[in-house]
């Protein structure tokens, strides 16, 4: 094959004289920020160490934003939002060995939740490495061992030149459908030694598309114009690939009823006709998703949660659309689609035929009757009341981060609208941090971070970050004095509780120690005090004592 030009870049004389004569005082450290800034990053997230300094000085050499939070883990739950909010890529750096270990946990919930989070970690010098005990800070036998069963995937360099390419294929693993964390590791010494190599500039790590098999999609659109009781299950794959409107506008041409997973939450108007809302977990939502002849499941796996902790049995034919392609069939037989949920619902837009079910609407509108009744039997005025008083105060506009507590496990229900929480890994203290994360990927409005007494304690040291770089984040924490959620599994598995209650401190005087303001709330001015926090500049903390209960549960 020939061709009449060569289309590669060509670089101007100017350009190729630089090159040739590089600024002196650069080292491999200033490799990675170049190859950053390369490929488009604008922000980098991370906590410095002893192994990892090479690329922290180069950061002062280079027009890329610092965050730097107080524990690893933390910094991670921050990347994760970051790259959650914007869709880009948000790099993490890194030290070696307990540096590195202590975000694992983060990287869990990136990896199950899709967060595109390039985490570049520092190592021991080379001559430490291959498995021997040398003696090194921070040695481990095998530290790329830890992660591979955590990220997409693992990228060891070993030398200077092959930063640049080991970060660009990173960074193109972290955004190919379906997004996740990718890890990245440099020596100590390939950090600080002094390189000649040319200045980085313009990488390209575009990923590629990933498109449906027409043959399937043709089948899929067959099944779902000729169903006589079509349903839809959106998860939260329809989110990441901003495939909001191709979803309601597929729902409409086949009159088709629409739940959200948890994670799927935002994916459909809450309020549309055809919104079957959140209510996974209730059974009457399980009989409904089972009494569909054709079952659409749209970037979710169907796991425990989306289930009803694996207790829904589908009877119809399911078609399961995934980038993941290891979700495809794992629960149910399917119809299993490799690709993107906005390429994947393009072509069965284009595809189906238009279909009318003046039923549709009355069937959604039965089921949700229902569960409004089961729920109004159980006593849970006061949930219901807390959930509504945040969403009330919360603007529109605004993103909201929670934690594994139990309000949050109501949100998932019943919250009216888009949300993020860590319910992928499901480890506690993701909520402060993430939300600094997004603030600092958007400050321009107001951030929510709902945590629990337990979960607050493992990140309330970023009440330091929150005040260092005047992040607009408001954290409500609800005070129950322990582990509430397993406090009232124990109980109700085995009659009493064990190592749940927890002796903590006065959350007030503590964000006041930090310089951030605080109020200690109510139930009844839980709206004001929101509000007032949140059009307030700057982070603050609002504390609510109480004690709630969750609604029961249908799959026992």
């Amino acid at each position: 094959m020939s061709h009449d030009h060569d289309e590669r870049p060509q670089l101007t004389p100017e350009q190729t004289t630089a090159a040739l004569r590089p600024p002196a005082g650069r080292n491999g450290g200033d490799l990675v920020v170049e190859t950053l800034q390369g490929l488009g990053a604008t922000t980098v997230f991370g906590l410095p160490g002893q192994h990892a300094l090479g690329m922290f000085d180069a950061l002062r050499r280079s027009a890329l934003a610092y965050i730097g939070l107080r524990v690893e883990n933390n910094a991670g739950f921050a990347a994760d939002a970051y790259g959650r909010i914007t869709g880009e890529v948000a790099p993490l750096l890194l030290s070696t060995g307990p540096g590195a270990l202590t975000s694992l946990a983060a990287l869990q919930e990136a990896a199950a939740a899709s967060a595109p989070v390039l985490a570049v970690s520092s190592q021991v010098p080379a001559a430490g490495l291959g498995g021997g005990r040398h003696g090194y800070l921070h040695e481990l036998r095998d530290q790329q061992a830890s992660f591979r069963d955590i990220v997409k995937s693992v990228h060891p360099v070993r030398t200077a030149s092959q930063i640049p390419s080991a970060i660009a294929a990173a960074w193109e693993s972290a955004l190919t459908a379906p997004h996740g964390p990718v890890w990245v590791e440099i020596p100590q010494d390939v950090l600080l030694t002094e390189t000649q190599l040319p200045v980085v500039t313009a990488l390209d790590a575009t990923p590629r598309d990933l498109e449906p098999r027409p043959e399937l999609t043709a089948v899929a659109a067959h099944h779902l114009s000729h169903a006589e009781r079509p349903v839809i299950i959106a998860g939260g794959g329809v989110v990441r690939a901003d495939a909001a409107g191709k979803l309601l506008a597929l729902a409409e041409k086949l009159d088709a009823p629409v739940v959200c997973t948890f994670g799927g939450k935002g994916a459909f108007p809450w309020e549309h006709p055809l919104s079957l809302q959140s209510w996974m977990e209730d059974r009457h939502t399980t009989d409904f998703l089972e009494s569909a002849d054709v079952l659409l499941v749209v970037g979710s796996g169907l796991g425990e949660l989306s289930s009803n902790y694996h207790t829904f049995e589908p009877r119809g034919r399911v078609v399961q659309i995934d980038a993941d392609l290891g979700k495809l069939e794992s629960n149910h037989p399917a119809l299993g689609i490799h690709a993107d949920a906005r390429a994947a619902l393009a072509a069965l837009l284009d595809t189906v035929t238009e279909r009318t079910d003046p039923a549709a609407a009355e069937s959604v509108r039965t089921v949700l009757a229902r569960v409004r009744e089961r729920i109004a039997g159980q006593g849970l005025d006061l949930e219901q009341q807390l959930l509504a008083s945040v969403h009330e105060a919360l603007p529109a506009t605004s993103p909201s981060f929670w934690d594994m507590t139990i309000l949050a496990y109501w949100a998932w229900s019943a919250w009216p609208g888009p949300l993020h929480s860590a319910q992928g890994a499901g480890g506690l203290g993701y909520g402060f941090p993430a939300a600094l994360g997004a603030a600092v990927a958007d400050r321009t409005k107001p951030v929510l971070a709902v945590s629990g007494d337990g979960g607050a304690m493992y990140s309330i040291a970023e009440l330091a970050t929150a005040r260092q770089h005047d992040l607009p984040v408001t954290w409500l924490i609800v005070d129950d004095g322990g582990y509430g959620i397993l406090r009232a599994y124990m109980t109700d598995t085995f009659g009493e509780a064990t190592g749940t209650e927890l002796a903590r401190p006065d959350f007030v005087a503590l964000a006041e120690s930090f310089g951030v303001p605080a109020v200690r709330t109510t139930p009844e001015s839980l709206t004001t005090d929101l509000a007032t926090c949140l059009a307030a500049p700057g982070p603050s903390v609002v504390v609510l004592p109480a004690v709630l209960r969750m609604f029961a549960p249908t799959h026992v």
